[in-house]
């Protein structure tokens, strides 16, 4: 079997269209088409229902599908051992994230790696909940607490803290709390409690037992903008509320810490495109890292 048929079988099934593989990999569609046949008679099965607006895979080209992206990720690590990287990744990843870590952080940053990998797509779902791997709901997830259930690999990616902001019009108008217990006569902002997806996005209660916010957010991106408004006193964390200079931190020793964890499911392992992201998402961080904390 020619590793080039099955390099172009896996752009077929993932473009699904001959014409759009032929243009991604640069040859000619007569010979592309060509191709394919010649891999479904060395295989004796046939791979692809051809059809005038597109391909879709057999059930036997859903296996090999499978079994080429294992042949894929092996040829990339070969070629990273004796250094060379000239294999393409292609097909889609989706990245579930807090939306504070996916609106901030990755969203401005992602592009290198699509400039990187042309035919790699990137799905970013930047929201304030929890993801499925194992229903498929992302193909990676940004978690604020390693799982302990089921089949899925985690690693953390980085530490990150919090802290109280206030904006200078806030301030201005009512003063700066001198202490935590000052911090009730002040209007506080915080999360709807009863959509908090992770008892490590209660914050609150280490710094004050009765939080008792008047406004209440379900994301941290939100909650960021009402306290930039002058709407009174949150949590932030440290990486967002920096970037915007009408915020002020306010009783700068109280700091929270948490964490971030990239996890995926354990059958996705061996995807090449799976790993090329996860090695970003750690480059990336490793080159910030002074910013989460």
């Amino acid at each position: 079997m020619d590793w080039d048929d099955v390099r172009m079988f896996l752009a077929v099934a993932r473009a699904g269209q001959l014409l759009e593989a032929s243009r991604r990999l640069s040859v000619n569609h007569a010979t592309l088409s060509r191709r394919m046949t010649n891999l479904e008679a060395a295989l004796g099965t046939r791979l692809l229902v051809r059809r005038t607006n597109g391909c879709e895979l057999t059930p036997e080209g859903n296996v090999f599908f499978a079994a080429a992206e294992r042949m894929e990720t092996e040829m990339v690590r070969a070629q990273a051992a004796t250094g060379r990287i000239d294999t393409t990744i292609g097909g889609t990843v989706r990245i579930g994230a807090p939306d504070g870590f996916g609106v901030s952080f990755l969203a401005p940053r992602l592009g290198r790696l699509t400039e990187r990998h042309p035919q790699l797509k990137l799905q970013l779902v930047p929201v304030p909940r929890s993801f499925s791997l194992s229903q498929r709901e992302a193909d990676i997830a940004i978690t604020i607490e390693r799982p302990e259930h089921g089949r899925l690999i985690s690693s953390k990616l980085t530490d990150y803290t919090l802290g109280l902001y206030a904006a200078r019009s806030y301030l201005e108008a009512r003063g700066a709390p001198h202490d935590v217990e000052a911090l009730k006569a002040h209007l506080r902002i915080g999360y709807v409690e009863d959509l908090i997806f992770s008892p490590s996005l209660n914050f609150t209660g280490e710094v004050l037992r009765d939080w008792d916010a008047r406004f209440e957010i379900s994301s941290a991106i939100g909650q960021t903008e009402a306290v930039r408004s002058g709407a009174g006193v949150g949590i932030l964390h440290d990486y967002i509320a920096r970037q915007h200079v009408e915020l002020e931190r306010v009783l700068p020793q109280v700091a929270i810490r948490r964490s971030y964890w990239t996890t995926y499911h354990e059958s996705s392992r061996d995807l090449a495109r799976l790993r090329v992201v996860v090695d970003f998402l750690n480059e990336l961080v490793e080159g910030e890292r002074q910013i989460f904390l």
